[in-house]
């Protein structure tokens, strides 16, 4: 009598299956991959599960760096995000940055109802910022309007926020080839918005957030 899989163990049966699969239709093809990767975009998204970067733009291993953490958020003091951002601009030369977020996310419904969820009160307090400054917009919304209206803002901030740093702007000053995009995820129906705030040079930041070079 064959026993049922426990949870870990069929996820690695999944594992051996999906290899073999790959190494049937393509002889190689994980030797390949292990030599070096050089992806041209770096994805920077929210954790949800339901949002897997690669396969919702149709993207391989290895054709795109990720970066992911709850609604998608970029801090000018998050390491983990800022050391990614570096790694994949300097290192990788990745072209494109697209922060992507999503319809329904938890982590900006969190942000729009006035109770404490724990450690993250602090993470999400950036979103509770723009709940703010926009609230007599949103006020004038349903529901399901000002959340999903809420997810964009998101998205742009973020977009203004990631351009801001010193990694991006360093990069634009070099002469490097560098564009910013902001995009929402709809799972509903698996199709990607474009927000059309793209960014690819420092004379569309805001003068304030520019960061000159030095003359001296």
């Amino acid at each position: 009598m064959n026993k049922k899989l426990r949870p870990v163990e069929e996820l690695l049966e999944n594992n051996r299956y999906w290899a073999r699969q790959h190494e049937s239709r393509d002889p190689g093809y994980f030797q390949r991959l292990s030599g070096k990767q050089e992806p041209n975009y770096l994805w920077i998204g929210c954790s949800d599960s339901r949002v897997p970067a690669n396969e919702i733009i149709g993207m391989h291993p290895g054709e795109l760096f990720v970066h992911r953490n709850i609604a998608n958020l970029v801090f000018h003091t998050d390491m983990n995000c800022l050391s990614v951002l570096q790694y994949a601009v300097e290192v990788l030369e990745i072209e494109h940055v697209i922060i992507c977020g999503h319809y329904g996310c938890g982590g900006v419904r969190a942000a729009m109802e006035h109770r404490s969820f724990g450690l993250i009160d602090n993470w999400i307090s950036i979103i509770r910022y723009l709940y703010q400054r926009d609230q007599e917009e949103l006020d004038a919304m349903s529901d399901q309007e000002r959340w999903d209206r809420m997810c964009e803002l998101n998205v742009i901030n973020q977009v203004e926020r990631l351009t801001a740093t010193n990694i991006v702007q360093e990069a634009w000053r070099r002469g490097k080839n560098l564009t910013v995009h902001g995009w929402v995820y709809q799972i509903e129906t698996g199709l990607v918005k474009d927000l059309e705030v793209t960014i690819s040079s420092s004379k569309q930041v805001p003068y304030v957030f520019r960061l000159e070079k030095d003359p001296n």
